[in-house]
């Protein structure tokens, strides 16, 4: 199965209105359609630039305010993925569930479906300056050009949680992420070059760009997007499809195809995903996973 991908390297600005957001994300996701794109990714956090707008009195909103944006939000995609007939990962965004406040990647379906899959480990600022509480689930996403899952930023840099989701079915990992600086980028980026190689995968990830001014811990970002693959014969040497220009405002566009993946995985160079002994270090135990699929 062949498919294709776009990332929005998202622009981060001061804005007035939820309708300069509104004409923001229509741009990229028309940019995307003009591609023909299956999928479009968005970055971590980019909805912090609706805090920006601020109050009737001028003052910032914090991250406890965000949330109040999240109906506004869900309608947005909702309707850009039905009218665009596109799946569409619409980076993350803070929900409240009674008094815990969770980072959320969502995944709207163009038949009009939403799906959720919290962010698992969450980073010092996240926990200590935003109070933010981690996800319990990790969650696999059957579509109609095959399945994923969605793994933000910090998620990917952890070996054990990219295993589980190959192991319930995933080929692709749509990674969304955040970051301020070159340290904070290239530990995304490398570990995500890790994990398609561990578990001959596709790795498509993002990041913001720009920045807030008004926005505590969002005034710095340092972003790219980048297609990566398995390193192997079928695959660019770098493991690299396409990626973005630094820090640029941008789309970026790749084609993925399944059938690759499946023939590494069994006549590749090497064949990490078979090679791997689960006899001692097992996928996940049954008994005890709190894995799902929907």
């Amino acid at each position: 199965m062949k498919l294709r991908v776009s990332a929005v390297q998202y622009h981060l600005h001061t804005i007035s209105s939820f309708e300069e957001f509104s004409k923001q994300v229509e741009h990229y996701i028309k940019t995307a359609e003009e591609f023909n794109s299956d999928f479009i990714l968005f970055p971590e956090f980019f909805t912090t630039q609706l805090l920006s707008i601020g109050t009737k009195q001028g003052h910032p909103l914090t991250i406890q305010d965000l949330p109040d944006f999240t109906e506004q939000y869900q309608s947005l995609f909702k309707n850009f993925a039905i009218q665009k007939k596109m799946h569409i990962i619409g980076g993350t965004h803070v929900l409240r569930k009674g008094d815990q406040l969770f980072n959320v990647s969502h995944l709207f379906y163009p038949d009009g479906r939403v799906a959720e899959q919290s962010k698992l480990h969450l980073t010092p600022t996240e926990m200590k300056e935003w109070n933010l509480t981690p996800g319990e689930n990790l969650i696999v996403f059957k579509t109609d050009k095959g399945t994923i899952a969605m793994l933000t930023c910090y998620d990917i840099e952890f070996p054990e949680i990219v295993r589980m989701a190959k192991a319930k079915g995933a080929d692709i990992i749509f990674c969304p992420s955040c970051t301020d600086d070159r340290h904070g980028f290239h530990r995304v980026r490398y570990t995500s070059h890790a994990r398609t190689i561990e578990n001959q995968i596709y790795v498509v990830t993002t990041g913001t760009v720009g920045s807030l001014p008004t926005i505590d811990f969002m005034r710095a970002n340092f972003g790219q997007a980048a297609v990566i693959t398995p390193n192997d014969i079928h695959f660019p040497p770098r493991g690299i499809l396409v990626e973005g220009e630094l820090n640029q405002d941008m789309v970026v566009t790749a084609d993925l195809n399944l059938e690759l993946l499946y023939q590494v995985r069994e006549s590749g160079s090497v064949t990490t995903w078979r090679d791997r002994r689960t006899d001692l270090y097992p996928d996940w135990e049954p008994k005890k996973s709190s894995l799902l699929t929907y």
